[in-house]
C-alpha cells in the first residue's frame, strides 16, 4: 500500500501555480481522502489559456470527443482556482474514473466519499452543476465570476482566510471557539470557567464549596457527590 507522502508526491507536479489557497484545500483533500481509505490522483491544475483553447476545440476542430464547453479565460483552472482528480489504483500508478468503484469495500462509493471531503473543505463539485456536469471538476470561485476574474479580481482575503480555516485541524478549531469566562456566585467571582459551544465547564469543587456544599470522589462508582448543607446528617 502506498504512504500518504508517496500518495501526495504523485500530484506534487500537478498543484503547481494552483492559488495558495486551493493548493492548501487540494493538499487536505488528498490527505483526508487517504485518510477514508481512498487514494487519488490530482490529475489537472492550473491550465494555460493556449491549453484550454486546445481542450476545447477538442471534438470540434480537432478529433476526439468534447470535454468541455470553456475557451480560453473561460475556466476557473486558467486562474489556478480549480483541480481535477481520479481514484489512484493499489498498484500505485493506475487511475480511475469509475464513480461506482468501492475500493476500500466500506459500503459507499470511493468517488462520492472524495466528493464528501471536497465539499467539507469548500470546493464547488462540477457533478452539481445543471448543464455540462463535470465529475473530476473542483473548485474555488471564492465568490468572483468568470468575469471578474478576466477582469482581474482577485478573491478577497476574507474568501481566503475561510478557506484556510476550513481546511485546519479539528482540533485547532475547537480550541478557538473556546472563551474564557468569570463564574461569580451572588456577585463575587469564584474561579474562571470556559464557554464552548454554548457549555460552561467550570471546576466543580471551586463552585461547591464556594456555596456551602461538600465534595467527594467515589472511586468505586465512578461519581463525584456534591452534599449540600441541609441534608448533611439528614437522617433515613
Amino acid at each position: 500500500m502506498l504512504t500518504l507522502t508517496q500518495v501526495l508526491n504523485k500530484s506534487a507536479a500537478r498543484l503547481t501555480g494552483l492559488h495558495p489557497a486551493v493548493l492548501a484545500a487540494a493538499t487536505a483533500l488528498i490527505e483526508r481522502s487517504y485518510a477514508c481509505g481512498v487514494p487519488i490522483l490530482i490529475t489537472q491544475g492550473l491550465r494555460t489559456m493556449a491549453e484550454q483553447n486546445a481542450l476545447y476545440a477538442q471534438g470540434r476542430t480537432r478529433p476526439g470527443a468534447i470535454v468541455t464547453n470553456a475557451r480560453g479565460g473561460e475556466s476557473y483552472h486558467n486562474y489556478g482556482l480549480a483541480v481535477d482528480f481520479a481514484l489512484l489504483l493499489p498498484d500505485g500508478s493506475s487511475v480511475s474514473w469509475d464513480m461506482a468503484r468501492d475500493g476500500d469495500q466500506d459500503g459507499t462509493p470511493d468517488w462520492r466519499e472524495v466528493v464528501q471531503q471536497a465539499k467539507a473543505i469548500g470546493f464547488e463539485w462540477g457533478g452539481d452543476w445543471t448543464s455540462f456536469k463535470d465529475y473530476p471538476h473542483l473548485q474555488m470561485s471564492f465568490g468572483l465570476r468568470l468575469a471578474d476574474l478576466r477582469a482581474g479580481k482577485k478573491p478577497a482575503a476574507a474568501a481566503v482566510n475561510a478557506v484556510y480555516e476550513r481546511i485546519k485541524p479539528k482540533e485547532e478549531q475547537a480550541v478557538k471557539t473556546e472563551k474564557k469566562v468569570d463564574v461569580l456566585i451572588n456577585g463575587k467571582k469564584i474561579t474562571d470557567g470556559w464557554l464552548d459551544s454554548g457549555v460552561t465547564y467550570v471546576p466543580v469543587r471551586m463552585v461547591a464549596e464556594a456555596m456551602g456544599a461538600q465534595i467527594a470522589y467515589n472511586a468505586a462508582a465512578n461519581t463525584v457527590e456534591i452534599t449540600t448543607g441541609p441534608q448533611k446528617g439528614a437522617s433515613s
